[in-house]
């Protein structure tokens, strides 16, 4: 098992979660994080760290195509091992629904 970030981190980016991650398994991109599910211990210290419910266990129902996508992103973006501010406007988006089709930025 290993945890995940998903799209209702997209837009909001709080990054609670990177400042417990005792082995800095988040990757940023331009709009939301990754987990490396190859570096990810999982401890599941970031889970209930999380304000918006965005990381979840890859065993959850749903979960594999984020699996996915957490892999790829991880590869590509940089390691994030501190905690920055999160985007001026984050709360306009807690709560919006289909925000990967909307919003997702490869930033490649």
């Amino acid at each position: 098992m290993t945890y995940i970030v998903n799209d209702k981190c997209i837009k909001c980016k709080l990054m609670d979660c990177v400042e417990v991650c005792p082995v800095d398994c988040f990757y940023e991109g331009k709009n939301m994080l990754v987990i490396k599910p190859d570096e990810c211990i999982d401890c599941g210290v970031c889970e209930p760290e999380c304000p918006v419910d965005a990381i979840k266990a890859d065993i959850e129902p749903g979960s594999e195509e984020w699996l996915e996508i957490n892999k790829k992103y991880s590869e590509i973006w940089p390691n994030i091992s501190e905690k920055k501010d999160p985007p001026s406007d984050h709360e306009k988006y807690k709560n919006e629904q289909n925000k990967f089709e909307k919003y997702f930025k490869e930033n490649l």
